[in-house]
């Protein structure tokens, strides 16, 4: 596999209906919004969905959820001593880096105590960073109260867990940002190779995701602007790659209900140009 050599700048947009985007456990679940009242997914949502489909296309993952697991480990600390325990600490982070895929992409922090696993703390910085999303404008969030017809413990009298509440969002577009570095990739090994994986985990980002907070079909990537420069360091800050990427209501429209309400631009940059992607 080659190391990547150009800096790699990435927007990419989803379109979210009738679905929880990304629950806030500290708020009853309820989509996360900001105090202007746009919708937010945090970072690590984005980063567990791009893990879960490298899975998918057959990469070894060392962070996954315990429904996902592929390889009988129970834990970080046994998935890691699996491979890694003998391993000397100058060849550690190496390791791991050429084990598992979204080590060498977003890094690692290895701090497990007892004998089994030495003593060991070392820290990897992944190359690939991702923004947390918001949205293009801000959401409408809705509440229903459900019920269930059958009690969770024995019993004539309905328990009170009976009861609950669904919260979705009717309708927002998201964005997200994120870049991958060079000189943080040389150290990890991330690859093109590897480059090219995140992209189709980005273009693909909600297959195999649904469930009932977001049934089939409610999340969609929308668009991947990929933009590679032609040097390690960038022609442009990440910044302005960024900001290149214009959403914005069009004229009339005061509730969004499709990606086709808005308007979206890329503010051209001399010498870089990005691939357009659409999603699935």
């Amino acid at each position: 596999m080659s190391t990547l050599k150009n800096k790699i700048d990435f927007v990419v947009l989803i379109s979210a209906s009738m679905a929880n985007v990304n629950g806030d456990p500290l708020d009853g679940n309820r989509p996360r919004t900001n105090y202007d009242g746009y919708g937010e997914m945090s970072d690590v949502c984005i980063k567990r969905k791009i893990r879960n489909r490298m899975q998918d296309l057959g990469q070894r993952v060392f962070v996954q959820s315990d429904d996902r697991c592929d390889d009988g480990c129970t834990s970080l600390k046994n998935r890691a001593d699996s491979v890694l325990k003998g391993v000397a600490k100058d060849k550690y982070a190496e390791t791991a880096c050429e084990t598992w895929i979204d080590v060498r992409s977003f890094g690692q922090v290895f701090a497990f105590k007892g004998k089994d696993s030495g003593g060991v703390s070392v820290g990897i910085r992944g190359p690939v960073s991702i923004h947390q999303a918001q949205s293009a404008s801000p959401i409408d969030v809705c509440s229903m109260q459900i019920t269930k017809s059958v009690n969770s413990e024995d019993g004539d009298k309905k328990g009170s867990d009976t009861m609950g509440s669904k919260h979705f969002v009717r309708y927002g577009l998201y964005v997200i940002k994120g870049s991958i570095n060079v000189q943080l990739a040389e150290k990890t090994g991330f690859s093109e190779e590897d480059a090219e994986v995140l992209k189709e985990c980005l273009r693909t980002l909600f297959v195999n995701d649904s469930s009932s907070a977001r049934p089939e079909g409610s999340m969609e990537v929308v668009r991947v602007y990929w933009f590679e420069h032609n040097c390690k360091i960038g022609q442009y800050s990440s910044a302005q790659v960024h900001r290149s990427v214009k959403v914005s209501l069009k004229e009339g429209v005061s509730t969004p209900s499709s990606p086709d309400d808005y308007e979206i631009t890329v503010e051209g940059l001399e010498g870089l140009t990005p691939e357009e992607i659409p999603g699935v």
